[in-house]
């Protein structure tokens, strides 16, 4: 389903807010690693907004999830003073991680191990 423009417009407005509200809190920070807004995913209504997350060198994304999901309110009363005036009603927040770095990697190291399989094959196949 494609995103409406108004969706877009909200989106835009909270990943920008989020990134000022994780500086400000202090949670780009978290267990040696860097922690980033992804993107900002809302519903058709308005109601709900998705918080995807990349961890970055992170030992253990699951507890830096937790970590922000405990601080959901604190977040979400920054959001709200910052927002008042620009939204008729303060979206739920739910937190996801974003594995989308993960999966580049695996695939680098697929592709990686397809070329170094090619090659291989073509020496073998060549000296014969």
């Amino acid at each position: 389903m494609l995103e409406g423009k108004r969706q877009k417009q909200v989106a835009g407005l909270l990943y920008e807010e989020f990134n000022e509200i994780f500086r400000k809190l202090g949670l780009g920070m978290m267990d040696g690693g860097m922690v980033s807004i992804a993107s900002v995913k809302v519903t058709p209504d308005l109601l709900e907004a998705r918080i995807y997350l990349s961890f970055f060198k992170v030992a253990d994304p699951k507890t830096a999830l937790k970590k922000i999901e405990d601080k959901a309110w604190e977040i979400k009363r920054e959001l709200t003073m910052r927002v008042k005036h620009q939204l008729r009603r303060m979206p739920e927040l739910k937190f996801f991680i974003d594995d989308t770095l993960e999966h580049v990697f695996r695939m680098e190291e697929l592709f990686k191990k397809i070329n170094e399989e090619k090659s291989d094959g073509q020496i073998t196949g060549s000296g014969e």
